[in-house]
C-alpha cells in the first residue's frame, strides 16, 4: 500500500515551534519529535484539536498547526490536567506548565544550578558526575574511567 498524496499541499518538512517535524509520519509520532512531548502528550494534543492522529504531518493545514501550538503553549486552558504536565508545581512560581525544546533545557540546566549551588546532595552527585539516584556504584558504571591493575612484566 502506498502514500498518494496531491503534490501542492504536502510538504516533507513542518516547522512547529522552532523545531523541524517530518511531515511523513503520523501526526501523533510527528510531534513527538519536539523535545518534552510525548506519544501520550501528543495523543492528548491530537484530541483536544480535533485532527486524525493518522494522518501524515504534511498534510495539516496553516490553522490546525496554529491550534497544535495554542494547546502546547497552554495545555490547562484546553482541559489537560496538572498532573499529565512535565513541570509542575514550579519551585519560584509555584505554576504548572508544559516545558518544551529550549525551554525545557534551560528550566533542568537551572534546577542542577540550584542544587549544587545550595550544596544538596543530589547536586553534588551530578558535579562529579556520579549516580544521582542511589543505585549502587561498586561495581557497575565503570564506563570511562580506569578499571582493574596494570601488570608487571
Amino acid at each position: 500500500m502506498s502514500l498518494v498524496i496531491p503534490e501542492g499541499e504536502f510538504q516533507l518538512v513542518r516547522r512547529i515551534l522552532n523545531t523541524n517535524v517530518d511531515g511523513r509520519r503520523k501526526v501523533l509520532f510527528a510531534l513527538t519529535g519536539i523535545k518534552g512531548i510525548g506519544r501520550r502528550f501528543s495523543d492528548q494534543i491530537c484530541k483536544r484539536a480535533e485532527i486524525d492522529p493518522n494522518i501524515r504531518a504534511g498534510i495539516l493545514t496553516v490553522a490546525q498547526i496554529e491550534k497544535i501550538v495554542e494547546i502546547i503553549q497552554n495545555p490547562l486552558k484546553f482541559g489537560i490536567p496538572k498532573w499529565f504536565l512535565n513541570r509542575q508545581k514550579d519551585i519560584t512560581d509555584n505554576t504548572y506548565s508544559q516545558l518544551f525544546a529550549n525551554n525545557l533545557d534551560m528550566a533542568l540546566r537551572e534546577d542542577l544550578t540550584r542544587l549544587r549551588k545550595i550544596r544538596a546532595h543530589r547536586g553534588i552527585r551530578h558535579y562529579f558526575g556520579l549516580r544521582v539516584r542511589g543505585q549502587h556504584t561498586k561495581t557497575t558504571g565503570r564506563r570511562g574511567k580506569t578499571v582493574g591493575v596494570a601488570k608487571k612484566k
